[in-house]
């Protein structure tokens, strides 16, 4: 079985980093970047719509 990941994409320093699904919180919840600290949705974080559906299927 191929795991799922997303892609991230923070909107503030630019770091990009990806991860499963299922290690994120639900999109509409925070989240923090994890080099700068910037806390958004976790939805503002997703690099493409893709990574969006993918990250919603598994909430």
């Amino acid at each position: 079985m191929v795991e799922a990941f997303v892609r991230l994409l923070c909107p503030e320093c630019g770091k990009d980093w990806e991860t499963t699904p299922t290690d994120l919180p639900p999109h509409r919840d925070n989240f923090s970047c994890q080099g700068c600290g910037t806390t958004r949705r976790t939805a503002e974080f997703m690099r493409t719509e893709r990574d969006l559906q993918t990250l919603k299927q598994f909430e």
